[in-house]
């Protein structure tokens, strides 16, 4: 209704508010983000057209460092302050040496590693002359503060996300089938939330708080089930980002395709948080060198992108242990792949049908799951307790004897469970054959099959869904990071 010059201000305005509904003083973190980084872009741009070449490129540099170092200091000190302590009075308590007594009482910003890593790498792109420097203040900072999708992701490109909002004025704003799109994003996005992320996350928070009270099959199965929780969990705030992004126009890059029908560690990161494994391949993977400078090279750059990556999903050794053991994954995938290829054609194996790409999704599933024990343990020494008992305290009989319904859910709730993980499995199994999304299926198909899935969707979140008086209200797993 407003007019379409206004568009951009209207939305930066709803951004903050929806950001402030949170903690009001924080929108001055990310207020001096966007600042900070709006300038860098500007004295970028300034040295690019400086007449000495030589003097332009060092203060590039300088300009470059400088805003890094500002930026990514503030990330540091509301995320890994106390983290640093910690771990340096760990240290100091090994060798007999007083501890250092201060600690930071700071509440972690909602979403600050996603628009820290948005800002950063516009500011690389800008850079290295890849996008045009944005001299709208108020675009620039609409860029930053986007709210679908500020506090989880996607991490949007300035590629993408920017040059849409050049041509905002544009946008056709009622475009029924543009909207409807969004429309089904955003409801499929509420019941991976509310009907499978929010339900199964019961057992498997009864199971890891109390796995020494359980035996190895039942831990197993919450490690599987934790698997599919941070999934759904994860992927429903990316896929209600990107609904809601479309609803008003704007294309958001895909967050998620299909990640455990992964045939491997590499293409399970070709599926997972892509916006993120692709943001630590363009601003950190290649320029250290990427794969340019041989093989002992390449796997020093994989474990240190994967270290990063899982220090940036949480200040603890477990975050950074679980991203260690996918680099190490990747390595061993990497420095194999030509002895296994012999291996495999000198044993007749066929590597062209179902049975093998059904072993290789089952394997990298296995040491996916293995992985995530990690990173939802509460500590290294806990995971390794839940890995032990895993191994050493074996329970088939429990899958039998109905002791499964004793974990939270009971035999109502866990079909319920089991009849919405087989919605899952089949749209995206739709999504892994046909190579289409959610969307993309339902409208082309006929009309009473597409209202049909759509309202009995919603109807499913309305009486499935986990809300109400009683329930515990499960935050979105990624805002913590």
């Amino acid at each position: 209704m407003i007019p379409r010059k206004l568009r951009e201000y209207w939305l930066l305005i709803a951004s903050y508010y929806f950001y402030m509904g949170w903690n009001a003083k924080y929108a001055l973190l990310i207020g001096s983000s966007t600042a900070i980084t709006y300038v860098s872009g500007l004295l970028l741009d300034r040295a690019d057209h400086t007449k000495e070449e030589r003097a332009g490129k060092l203060q590039k540099k300088l300009v470059l460092a400088a805003c890094m170092a500002v930026n990514l200091g503030i990330l540091a000190v509301f995320k890994y302050g106390n983290f640093a302590i910690n771990s340096v009075n760990y240290i100091l308590s090994k060798i007999h040496v007083s501890a250092v007594e201060r600690r930071f009482d700071l509440l972690l910003p909602v979403g600050i590693s996603f628009y820290t890593f948005q800002a950063l790498g516009y500011i690389m792109d800008v850079y290295r002359n890849d996008v045009e420097v944005e001299k709208n203040p108020v675009r620039y900072a609409l860029f930053v503060s986007f709210f679908p999708q500020l506090v989880a992701g996607p991490i949007e490109r300035s590629k993408n996300l920017l040059n849409q909002m050049r041509s905002i004025d544009q946008i056709q704003v009622w475009d029924a089938k543009r909207v409807a799109s969004g429309g089904i994003f955003m409801v499929w996005g509420l019941f991976m939330k509310m009907v499978i992320a929010d339900r199964i996350a019961i057992p498997v928070d009864t199971v890891f708080n109390n796995f020494r009270m359980y035996g190895g099959t039942e831990i197993a199965l919450a490690a599987v089930g934790f698997a599919i929780q941070i999934y759904c969990d994860f992927g429903s705030y990316s896929m209600i980002a990107i609904g809601a992004a479309k609803v008003m126009g704007f294309q958001l890059m895909e967050n998620f395709n299909t990640p455990y029908f992964a045939v491997g560690i590499r293409d399970f990161w070709g599926r997972w948080h892509i916006s993120l494994s692709t943001w630590f391949r363009d601003y950190l993977y290649i320029p250290l060198g990427g794969n340019r400078r041989g093989k002992f090279r390449k796997a020093v750059n994989i474990m240190i992108v994967f270290l990063t990556s899982g220090l940036w999903h949480g200040a603890d050794w477990s975050f950074v242990l679980w991203g260690g053991i996918h680099g190490f994954y990747q390595v061993i995938e990497d420095v194999t792949e030509k002895f296994r290829n012999k291996l495999w054609k000198s044993m007749n194996v066929k590597t062209d049908c179902f049975s093998w790409k059904f072993l290789q999704m089952a394997v990298t599933f296995v040491l996916v799951v293995f992985a995530w024990i990690f990173f939802r343990a509460d500590s290294i020494r806990d995971a390794l307790g839940v890995i032990k008992r895993i191994v050493i305290c074996q329970t088939p009989w429990v899958l039998l004897d109905g002791e499964i319904y004793n974990l939270g859910l009971d035999r109502i709730e866990m079909n319920i469970l089991i009849v919405s993980l087989v919605i899952l499995f089949l749209v995206d199994l739709v999504r892994y054959l046909k190579k289409q999304t959610l969307d993309v299926f339902l409208m082309s198909q006929n009309l009473w099959f597409e209202w049909f899935a759509v309202i009995g969707l919603i109807v499913m979140i309305f009486i499935f869904g986990e809300y109400g008086p009683t329930f515990d209200p499960q935050q979105f797993i990624y805002f913590q990071f």
